[in-house]
């Protein structure tokens, strides 16, 4: 009877455990999510930047939904505003998005500020260093009460290939010294890119800090393609991030499954419960679903060894999986 019963408990609660499935945002290219107060906040952009709150991660694309920045017509940001990021920095809220005039050679970074997630926010302007050169994807990297600017870029006003760099930044819309060469396509798995961008692509750029290394997880090859994949470069000394000889490059540590094409673009993210390590990416269902079938998946990854992120292969679409502890 008491064998009975375990069993009966065990099948009933398997049975009403809270499960989802991928993809969770049909359309969800570039996907950025930030965990604060009990909350997930999502940011995309669709021609203008929205803000979506959950209470669970699984539910971002069904959240409370806020358009937070519409472009003003006939400005250098009016067009191609490409994956926006929303951190919370110093007490306050600031986005981060790519945008150009319609000419793709003139993409570059800019900033908003607010004091709440889905609040008003104020326009600060361009974020760049001084050689004010082709930027996208500008992400963050929080360290010891500093600031660092992470971004995908050209080295010349026109070029066949994109790097990635990091800056000091003297506040949160403000790059401060030069920028640093930290990593630029050198392996076959970065250079399916044809034909847009030949020389290969290192683009997406998000930090995760482990203990005392730092990984800067980013995106290779072309988005328009199943071969993006995801690589990392790490750190081992939070002190000397702005050195190249720092980062290490390890590659492809997740790439294309059946029914998960060209994974790319990741954010992480905790449980609710703050128990487990979560992966927001996008991918294609189809073979060649390129930019416009790129969809929003979720995942729970494990840190090995205590400190080496291992993401596993990209979950199947439409079966179903727990959800995250806390939910």
């Amino acid at each position: 009877m008491i064998l009975r019963a375990i069993l009966l408990a065990i099948t009933f609660g398997f049975l009403n455990a809270g499960t989802f499935t991928n993809p969770i945002v049909d359309f969800g290219p570039d996907p950025w999510v930030i965990q604060h107060d009990g909350y997930y906040y999502y940011c995309r952009s669709v021609g203008v930047i929205e803000v979506f709150k959950s209470k669970k991660l699984q539910d971002i694309g069904r959240g409370v939904r806020k358009v937070v920045f519409i472009p003003p017509a006939n400005t250098s940001y009016s067009k191609e505003i490409w994956a926006p990021e929303l951190h919370h920095i110093r007490g306050k809220w600031y986005i981060y998005f790519a945008a150009d005039d319609g000419r793709n050679e003139n993409h570059r970074m800019y900033v908003l500020e607010s004091t709440s997630p889905q609040g008003e926010y104020v326009f600060k302007g361009k974020i760049t260093d001084k050689t004010d050169k082709w930027a996208i994807d500008g992400t963050v990297l929080q360290l010891k009460g500093k600031l660092y600017f992470i971004w995908s870029g050209w080295e010349k006003d026109h070029d066949n290939k994109q790097n990635l760099y990091i800056a000091k930044m003297s506040n949160p819309w403000t790059i401060e010294g030069d920028r640093v060469l930290i990593s630029t396509p050198t392996e076959p798995w970065e250079k399916n890119s044809i034909p847009f961008t030949p020389g290969g692509i290192n683009e997406g750029p998000e930090a995760l800090v482990k203990g005392n290394k730092v990984y800067i997880v980013y995106s290779a090859s072309g988005a328009w393609n199943d071969d993006y994949c995801l690589g990392w470069l790490v750190c081992d000394n939070p002190d000397n991030v702005m050195s190249p000889r720092c980062w290490k490059k390890t590659g492809p540590v997740f790439t294309k499954a059946e029914g998960a094409y060209g994974p790319g673009h990741a954010s992480f993210t905790k449980s609710p419960d703050q128990k487990e390590d979560w992966i927001l990416y996008h991918a294609c269902l189809k073979s060649g679903g390129g930019f416009a079938g790129r969809s929003a998946r979720i995942q729970k990854f494990k840190f090995v060894n205590r400190d080496v992120p291992a993401f596993g292969r990209p979950a199947k679409p439409h079966i179903p999986m727990p959800e995250p502890s806390g939910s």
